[in-house]
């Protein structure tokens, strides 16, 4: 066991609604550009709203090489992309680590539902010859686990292989867990993150609870109206400081701890009071043995729901008191949406990246604040500042609460 490691951020994959790769989706972020659209994946026309975010131009055969990519479902395509992205932004070659000492741990919500909503179409849609319109592979793409199976068999990787359906939490769950791998000495580096396609499972269910927004996601403004469903992935190198320092690499950010937590109250809605979200980061903070005066960012859940929006503010004045008012707050998923098990993943690799270039992303769409939502969230405008320390945090159905909490390395 290696308690003392320092574990960092080599490499980051982002396939997002606003762009693919890294360069592209900061560019976006700091633009302010919207990646909500009318959907086309499927139908909408039953549904209340027809917007959301959908990766765009996204082939993926230019990073499946191994892995035919019609035998594997978009989630894990999508996991594919974010990997090999990660891989090359770390500057990995096959021959640089023993494949079975890294790991892939990869979060999701909905998994390859859109993989069983195709079956459900063709058995229900297809007529009498239906289920022979079914691809064999279709069983063998369905399960959860076939994201990151696919990562680790498209990169001949034989380490360990992790998946974690903490719904919404996911990422920071995966990542979190992958630093412990490092920590504990049982791999050499870890591809962790998260991956969601596009589901009209969750689409139907956000919008039957009248909670998804018709046009545009507005965290913390009064007059928000809901989230966004969106889709994408992210996954992150990381590894042991003292093996990025051998290799040469940029390091972006140190992971520094991280914090879990469960409501224990109710499956949709948070505790009126944010208890399993105050624990989380108090918890956070605790791991990474920082105080609450070091936190100089605050990468928000921020769906743009009128509960949640008003129960992390209430839960982030609980757990940094009077010194929140000073702590800028900002919530990507305004430009992004909510990209379900790959939401804390894209928001851990903004947050690397707002440590390395020192600019803060805008919360958009924010037009009237809301007296209940009373601290900086960054409105419209990125911001420039030197950021040694981030808290991010992540909030998922069931009650799981996850933060996350990146620092500058050598800081």
């Amino acid at each position: 066991m290696n308690q003392d490691a320092t574990i960092v951020i080599t490499g980051l994959g982002l396939v997002t609604p606003i762009g693919i790769g890294k360069g592209l989706f900061w560019d976006a972020l700091l633009a302010g550009r919207n990646g909500i659209r009318p959907i086309s994946a499927f139908d909408t026309a039953r549904y209340r709203t027809h917007r959301g975010g959908e990766v765009q131009d996204f082939d993926p055969a230019r990073y499946c090489q191994r892995v035919p990519p019609k035998k594997i479902g978009r989630g894990a395509q999508l996991a594919v992309a974010a990997s090999r992205l990660a891989l090359t932004d770390a500057g990995v070659e096959s021959a640089t680590f023993t494949p079975a000492r890294v790991a892939v741990v990869c979060g999701t919500t909905m998994g390859e539902s859109p993989t069983a909503e195709a079956v459900d179409t063709a058995i229900v849609c297809g007529g009498d010859d239906g289920l022979e319109k079914i691809a064999p592979s279709f069983p063998f793409q369905f399960p959860s686990d076939m994201i990151p199976g696919s990562v680790a068999r498209e990169l001949e990787l034989s380490g360990p292989v992790m998946t974690i359906s903490t719904a919404c939490a996911a990422g920071n769950y995966a990542i979190g867990y992958g630093a412990d791998l490092l920590r504990f000495g049982s791999v050499d580096m870890v591809l962790a993150g998260g991956s969601d396609p596009l589901s009209r499972v969750v689409f139907t269910g956000f919008n039957s609870m009248l909670a998804v927004a018709p046009e545009l996601c507005q965290p913390f403004d009064r007059n928000r109206k809901g989230m966004c469903v969106s889709e994408g992935a992210a996954m992150l190198v990381l590894e042991r400081a003292d093996s990025a320092r051998r290799r040469g690499v940029e390091i972006y950010a140190e992971v520094t701890g991280y914090g879990l937590s469960n409501d224990a109250h109710h499956m949709t809605a948070p505790h009126p009071q944010g208890r399993g979200a105050y624990q989380a980061m108090i918890r956070a903070m605790e791991d990474s043995r920082i105080s609450r005066d070091s936190i100089d960012y605050i990468s928000a859940h921020g769906t743009g729901t009128p509960a949640n929006d008003k129960i992390e503010t209430l839960a982030i004045k609980r757990a940094l008191g009077d010194g929140a008012y000073a702590i800028p707050v900002s919530s990507i998923k305004s430009m992004l949406g909510h990209t379900m098990g790959a939401a804390a993943a894209i928001e851990a690799a903004a947050s690397a990246l707002a440590i390395r270039h020192g600019v803060l992303p805008p919360t958009m769409h924010y037009e009237e604040p809301d007296p209940e939502c009373d601290l900086d969230y960054v409105p419209n405008q990125p911001r420039e500042k030197r950021i040694g320390t981030v808290l991010s945090n992540s909030f998922a159905f069931g009650g799981n609460c996850a933060t996350l909490i990146l620092s500058r390395y050598g800081a």
